[in-house]
């Protein structure tokens, strides 16, 4: 939802932004570095008891820049994992805020200090490295500098050292200021460091700023902060035409401005410790998987989670509600979601309903009806709980003592329902409370999931706030987030005005604008300033909890702010974009991110947030949206009507790629499974699947789902045609599978997409398993499957494989066992002549319980001169008396694919009349009159 600052700062405000800049210009300055401190030496070094290395670090001269230096660090260093470092710096005397353990469960760091220098050898003079099974960390002992080797060929993934380099200095800790940074080889690709918008697309641009303080600004504002904080890059290195990737992470929650040079990258961090995690890699799928076994796998989802969703701040009432479920029906557009912002409450409360425009008896009656059908219902909530003695939300949270605190009182602060309180969702009594509000809000009403908005968290005010007696506030006219409550800067403490500036907004704003103030308190004393961008974390793990008390039904849950391991427990969508081409195409450098981040369920506002969107435009918004792992149309308030019925040629467009969509929503469903259970994104950058191929590494026009299905959209005004990217092998078009593309060794091709038309290729190798489409996802779900092979183009010697995963969604835990899950794989061959395509099933009761049947088998690419013929069913011929039918038709491509002379023949085979059960194995083969 929008608000007050997500597009302009008050004008009385940049008086004192003036100063700020001029005040911090120097060293804030990314281009010209200055030397904050003077660095550390190790004086100690020995074994810890778990396996790992400790160490002492002591500064070597004090200087006052930013506050004085911590006088003595503790290192500690350990190979978790066979292919995970850790390397954690905290002050050797005195505790200091890390991310909770039990939000994000790790290994907890020994307290080293007890320890070292007593009983146990310093091993300072005669290690140099610590060795382990993927990676080696070396140091330097004065002034103290680190680097991580890749043990197998020896490159430098990270190395502190600035070895006399005008771009950066040496580490420095300070309470409120730490710096650290490597040297970096000028052709590294690196992608990470969100959220934000990109305008240069997904790879890391140098010289653009890069800052990490979760934040309620607009989408629309590029290089800035918005609602997420993942401070972790992958960094993807092509030597030798080999492709090796890794990625960093430094655990730290604290505002960080990270710039990023080209040959190095610099962290500024304003609290915290340095708390950094190496993951070796090589691939980028590796990478993913060995980040989400650190932070957590990614949140299943169930299956009505796949299919398209609709949703607009302004369904003013019920029955404008039921007139959008209705006219996506007679459009014929596939509806499975429809959502409420916040005007089912009453007066913007959460957990209300309107008793006026949404009654709860109708309510219950629509809701009912949709269910019946498989369609899903969910509702907006937001952190802020309305000051309201006669709420009863707030009145139990005061009994429970549940909120932030400010000078000891719960912190006022003010958004859509006027002045309210924030829940601090790292006090166990507020999980707790926050889950019996939940409960109590689904027994009024039965909704699917819930919608976690304003989690920055988002104030309309700033600094500390009272109610005026002198005026209503909100006074119930104009926007209404314009800040009505009294208020009064703070700055004097540390906390309000930190020695050092990040680059807030993008504009250096101070911490607290327009959030909770950064000296409030949370349960244990816990600062706001250290907390500030894991609150919308704490309250999707908590709100998950809660979904989890309710029926034992697998929760979905939908988060503006994330942090490093959110994806565990919610979706994301993007925020509040625009209307625009650009928006269109930030998108998807947007959503790549998101998935290495380790939150694979993630989208855009389809058609954008606001203002109007043109109906051009909206017709290419849904051939990508059709796509996203998320797919939403969701709308502003002041915004006209969007959804994709509105203009006969969206819905045209819609009907099309949802259509695909829903065909192959088996394929996104076992993607899902493959990110819980490996944490591989849904959409993937085309390097995850070509990591060799350097033509792909920027590339951010074009992107994949799973492995092997490439979408290439129009992404530009005016254009009926699009220049895609092809990296090598063949490709075969999903709308028109008898046309293919050839690409020797990748190539640009030129395609052809008139406005109802987006292109998407699948690729060579593959099995791809469809159903036949439908307009809920529960119907879908519940027709024929197909299976699309493809082969090399041509092919007389190939294989492919593909794969399956079908459970009851509804369960919590999505794992594979007897009853209630069935995995499958599919294998294809084809070899001097004869062509095999066979299963492999696991745990077969729960597919053959639900009677799923694969009816047609479709092959593409096989090379030939003549007729299939020879078929076999499960090693038995099959004879005519069969209604299996075995056809056969020439494909075309694009591209030239020659033999000597003669243009090589492909061939597009189809086996139909199948009744082939999904949960059971089965074998197929047939001989082809294959061309050498």
């Amino acid at each position: 939802m929008f608000s007050s600052a997500s597009s302009f700062l008050s004008l009385s405000f940049f008086n004192y932004l003036l100063l700020v800049l001029l005040c911090f210009h120097l060293v804030n300055s990314s281009s010209t570095p200055t030397k904050i401190g003077n660095g550390y030496r190790l004086i100690s070094l020995e074994e810890t008891p778990d396996g790992g290395i400790g160490g002492l670090l002591q500064v070597k001269e004090r200087n006052n820049i930013y506050g004085p230096d911590i006088p003595l660090l503790q290192l500690y260093v350990k190979h978790e994992t066979q292919d995970r470092l850790r390397v954690h710096i905290t002050d050797a005397e005195k505790q200091r805020w890390e991310v909770p353990y039990n939000l994000l469960p790790r290994e907890q760091a020994p307290a080293m200090k007890q320890t070292i220098g007593r009983s146990r050898k310093n091993l300072i003079t005669t290690v140099k490295e610590y060795s382990g099974a993927e990676l080696i960390f070396n140091y330097i002992a004065d002034p103290f500098s680190f680097s991580v080797k890749r043990k197998s060929n020896g490159q430098t993934l990270f190395n502190s050292s600035s070895d006399g380099s005008s771009s950066f200095g040496v580490m420095v800790f300070k309470d409120q200021y730490l710096e650290i940074s490597t040297q970096l080889p000028n052709d590294a690709s690196l992608y990470g460091l969100g959220e934000n918008t990109q305008p240069h697309g997904i790879k890391l641009f140098p010289g653009d700023p890069y800052t990490l303080y979760t934040t309620d600004i607009s989408a629309i504002n590029l290089n800035a902060d918005l609602y997420g904080s993942h401070p972790v890059y992958m960094d993807l290195r092509n030597v030798k035409g080999q492709a090796y990737a890794h990625a960093v992470l430094l655990l730290n929650s604290n505002g960080m401005d990270v710039f990023y040079r080209g040959t190095s990258l610099t962290y500024k961090i304003i609290g915290g410790v340095f708390d950094f995690y190496f993951f070796s890699g090589p691939s980028p799928l590796a990478v993913v998987d060995q980040y989400t076994s650190l932070i957590g796998r990614p949140a299943a989802m169930p299956y009505w989670a796949f299919g398209f969703h609709q949703c607009r701040w302004g369904y003013h009432n019920l029955s404008v509600v039921e007139d959008v479920v209705e006219n996506y029906k007679r459009a014929q557009i596939p509806l499975d979601v429809i959502w409420n912002d916040d005007d089912h409450m009453d007066g913007h409360k959460d957990f209300t309903l309107n008793p006026n425009n949404y009654p709860r008896p109708k309510l219950l009656a629509f809701l009912e009806k949709i269910h019946s059908i498989g369609m899903k219902y969910i509702v907006l909530i937001d952190p802020g709980i309305g000051v309201n003695s006669s709420y009863g939300v707030y009145q139990r949270g005061i009994a429970n003592d549940v909120f932030i605190k400010y000078q000891g009182e719960p912190y006022l602060a003010q958004v859509w329902p006027g002045a309210v309180n924030f829940p601090d969702f790292l006090n166990p009594k507020t999980v707790e409370w926050w889950g019996d509000e939940i409960r109590r809000f689904h027994e009024l009403v039965p909704v699917d999931g819930l919608w976690i908005d304003m989690n920055e968290a988002s104030n309309f005010c700033s600094g500390l706030c009272k109610i005026p007696k002198d005026k209503q506030c909100p006074s119930g006219t104009g926007p209404g987030w314009d800040c009505c409550l009294d208020c009064k800067n703070i700055t004097e403490t540390r906390w309000d005005d930190p020695p050092y500036k990040i680059n807030a907004s993008g504009l250096q704003v101070p911490i607290g604008y327009k959030t909770i103030a950064t000296s409030a308190v949370h349960y244990n004393g816990v600062l706001e300033y250290d907390a500030h961008s894991i609150y919308g974390f704490s309250q999707a793990i908590a709100t998950h909890k809660a979904l989890q008390g309710l029926e034992g039904k697998r929760p979905f849950i939908l988060s503006r702010s994330t942090y490093v391991g959110s994806g565990k427990y919610a979706a994301h969508w993007t925020g509040d974009n625009k209307g625009t081409w650009e928006d269109l195409k930030y998108s998807i450098s947007t959503m790549i991110n998101f998935g290495i981040f380790g939150v694979p369920m993630v989208g855009s506002d389809i058609c954008g947030f606001y203002p109007a969107p043109t109906e051009e435009l909206c017709n290419r918004w849904i051939e990508v949206g059709a796509f996203y792992p998320f797919s939403r149309d969701h709308a502003n308030y002041y915004s006209p009507r969007q959804e994709l019925y509105q203009w006969d040629s969206v819905a045209k467009s819609a009907r099309n790629a949802l259509g695909m969509r829903y065909k192959i929503l088996p394929y996104l469903y076992t993607l899902n499974y493959e990110a819980h259970t490996t944490g591989a994104p849904i959409a993937r950058p085309l390097f995850f699947s070509f990591p060799d191929y350097t033509e792909c590494y920027g590339l951010s026009t074009q992107f994949l789902l799973g492995s092997s299905l490439m979408i290439s959209p129009v992404l530009e005004q005016g254009k009926s045609q699009v220049k895609a990217l092809f990296p090598p092998g063949s490709w075969y078009n999903m709308f028109d599978m008898t046309q293919s593309i050839t690409s020797e060794g990748g190539q640009y091709v030129t395609l052809d997409a008139p406005l109802h038309v987006v292109n998407v290729h699948l690729y060579q190798n593959s099995i791809l398993p469809m159903q036949q489409g439908g307009l809920i996802s529960k119907e879908a779900r519940m027709t024929p499957f197909t299976l699309l092979v493809s082969f090399p183009a041509g092919a007389t010697d190939g294989k492919a494989a593909g794969k399956l995963f079908l459970d009851d969604d509804e369960l919590q835990e999505m794992k594979l066992e007897s009853g209630s899950a069935t995995y499958v794989d599919f294998y294809a061959t084809v070899s001097e002549g004869t062509v095999k395509l066979w299963s492999e099933v696991q745990e077969s009761k729960f597919a053959l319980d639900k009677g799923w049947k694969i009816i047609k088998v479709t092959v593409l690419g096989l090379g030939g001169s003549g007729a299939p013929s020879s078929l076999e069913f499960d090693g038995k011929p099959v004879t005519g008396a069969s209604n299996i039918e075995l056809s056969s038709l020439e494909q075309t491509y694009i591209t030239n694919l020659e033999v000597g002379d003669a243009k090589k023949k492909i061939m597009m085979v189809e086996v139909d009349g199948l009744e082939i059960p999904v949960g059971k194995n089965f074998a197929v083969s047939w001989k082809m009159g294959v061309s050498g």
